[in-house]
Order: C-alpha cells, then sequence, then structure tokens
C-alpha cells in the first residue's frame, strides 16, 4: 500500500492549496534557471502518471518528454513556470536567482489558484506570502515537487534545444550547457557566447581576457 502523500495529509489539517516547487539549471555555466510550482486539484489522477513521477534526475529524457506532454491535458493537474536569465543570475548571483525564479513561480500558480502552503525542494525557504516547509530531497519525497522538477528540467531542456541551433559550436543539445569535457573544450575554442553565465568559473576567466 502506497504512503499517503504529504498534500493530502496537509489537506486534512486544513491547508486547501498545498503546492510543490522545484528548479533546474542552478549548475550549468550558460543559460537559465527555471522554477516549477505544481498545485494537484485533485487527485483523480492516470495513475500512470501518478504512479511513474519522481525526480527528474532519476528519468530517462524520453520519460519526463512524455510526463511533460501527458500532464498538458490532465485538468486537475494546475502549474507554473518562471525563467530567470543568464544576465539576472550574474547580476544576483544563483542562489539569488533560483529563490526569484520559485517566488516568480509561486506568484504566477497563487494568480489563478490561492495558495496557503509550499513545499520547497531544498533547505531554505523563499520570500513569499504563503506558509511553507523547506524538505530537503523533496523531488524525491513529494509527488508535487517531484512533478515540479520534471516540468523545470524538460522546459530548460527545450530551451537549451533552441539555443544549440543558434550557437551549435558548443553543442547545448548534449549537455544542456553544464560544465562537460566537450563544452568546456568548445569554450576554449570559440570563446564564451551571449548566454554563457560570466560569473562562473572557468566562464569569468575567458570574460576577463576578451576585455
Amino acid at each position: 500500500m502506497q504512503e499517503e502523500k504529504e498534500e493530502i495529509k496537509l489537506n486534512k489539517v486544513g491547508y486547501k492549496n498545498v503546492a510543490g516547487i522545484d528548479e533546474a539549471g542552478r549548475g550549468p555555466l550558460a543559460g537559465p534557471v527555471v522554477a516549477s510550482c505544481v498545485l494537484i486539484t485533485n487527485w483523480n489522477i492516470n495513475e500512470e502518471i501518478l504512479f511513474s513521477v519522481k525526480d527528474s534526475k532519476k528519468l530517462s529524457e524520453k520519460k519526463r518528454e512524455y510526463i511533460f506532454d501527458t500532464i498538458q491535458d490532465i485538468p486537475s493537474i494546475a502549474f507554473s513556470v518562471a525563467i530567470i536569465d543568464e544576465k539576472k543570475i550574474d547580476e544576483i548571483n544563483i542562489f539569488n536567482a533560483t529563490k526569484l525564479a520559485m517566488v516568480e513561480a509561486a506568484k504566477n500558480l497563487s494568480s489563478k489558484h490561492p495558495l496557503d502552503m509550499l513545499l520547497i525542494d531544498g533547505n531554505a525557504t523563499i520570500d513569499y506570502h504563503v506558509e511553507q516547509k523547506a524538505i530537503v530531497k523533496a523531488d524525491e519525497k513529494i509527488f508535487s515537487c517531484s512533478l515540479a522538477s520534471i516540468i523545470a528540467k524538460v522546459t530548460r531542456d527545450r530551451m537549451m534545444y533552441e539555443y544549440a541551433k543558434k550557437y551549435p559550436q558548443y553543442q547545448f543539445e548534449k549537455h544542456k550547457g553544464y560544465g562537460t569535457k566537450n563544452h568546456m573544450d568548445a569554450i576554449k575554442k570559440y570563446g564564451p557566447c551571449e548566454i554563457h553565465r560570466k560569473t562562473f568559473n572557468p566562464v569569468s576567466y575567458y570574460f576577463q581576457t576578451i576585455r
């Protein structure tokens, strides 16, 4: 028997709209950070989705894409996305940019569904006027956070595929901006491009040398 979901437990003690938040793109050298906020308004959900959703890092890209596309047609799953670009990341640092993305995602969802509890993946809450719980590894434990991690990841990956068309020399479609050997070799050969994060090492070194 599956353990009762945290969101349902909170519903039973009076919280009506309990949403989960997670992000994708904190570690890459290029591109945005993306956050998603997810609210389950009714747990009468396709069992395939209900039992297959888990932390996006533990799913194949094909499975993440399938879940992302499938939930678009499930009315009981409400979600929002917020994107903070590399320029803002450089301006306020990645920690603050991640928190800002989460706040924006919560605001976007709250405009349609007034939230009264946020479950946040990680060990810190955000600057938002709703009661919150920060839960380490919530993307593995909490259904709405797991789904938020998938939505954020797929949204960001699709953006990176588009950037790959504009900047083919970096092969963003393969590494999504993370610091792989191929990516580092491309930066050494071509220098950084417009979507690289100027404040991230070792990218910052190349920006300094081309000033």
